[in-house]
């Protein structure tokens, strides 16, 4: 059984390196538990977890661009379990990434999950897709709540993805996070000086 992202990946010059390095052993016969090459349950409650990602394409310079994306959570949309989907807001108006994939579709995605240090790594081709093209998709990935001008759609078709180890990845944590988690402290808090009150009530009685 194959393992599709190392097939990608790992190329002669990865080898090479691999192989300087003694590491080679480690994936010459290395095969997957199973091709990774459709979304299941776990990699579709991941993916509508996130609030950003990062995104990755190559220009016809040669050069690599890696570019933020961050929108509500869940806006990177599961469409079915080989394709992705996520609405595409004005920023910028550089354009370096919608330019990189007109003239070479392939893009690498890296979603993280910094709490549980968790780490998801997407191959796939890209696909810009005009707002009056599928009207379905369009209202899959707006948000008229977001507040953002929406310009386009890229359209993700899967060809392999790849569960990272946890290694490096240091805990980071949303406002939002930090909200819910401190919360039972804030309301102790609260009653506790509720009770010192009345208690100072009652003394100066």
């Amino acid at each position: 059984m194959s393992y599709g992202f190392l097939d990608i990946a790992i190329t002669p010059s990865v080898r090479d390196a691999q192989k300087a390095l003694n590491a080679d052993h480690l994936w010459q016969d290395f095969r997957g538990h199973r091709d990774f090459d459709r979304f299941t349950a776990r990699e579709t409650d991941f993916i509508a977890r996130r609030d950003s990602f990062y995104i990755a394409s190559v220009s016809e310079s040669g050069w690599p661009y890696v570019q933020h994306r961050g929108g509500p959570v869940g806006f990177l949309k599961v469409v079915d379990d080989r394709t992705l989907a996520f609405a595409d807001y004005r920023g910028n108006r550089q354009y370096i990434s919608t330019g990189n994939l007109a003239a070479n579709a392939r893009a690498c995605l890296i979603l993280v999950d910094y709490p549980r240090r968790s780490r998801l790594k997407i191959y796939a081709h890209a696909e810009k897709v005009s707002l009056n093209a599928d009207p379905a998709l369009t209202a899959l990935v707006g948000d008229d709540r977001y507040g953002a001008d929406l310009e386009r759609i890229f359209r993700l078709r899967l060809q392999a993805f790849d569960w990272n180890c946890p290694q490096q990845i240091v805990p980071r944590f949303t406002q939002a996070e930090i909200d819910v988690a401190v919360h039972p402290l804030q309301e102790k808090l609260a009653q506790l000086e509720a009770e010192n009150e009345a208690l100072r009530k009652r003394i100066a009685d």
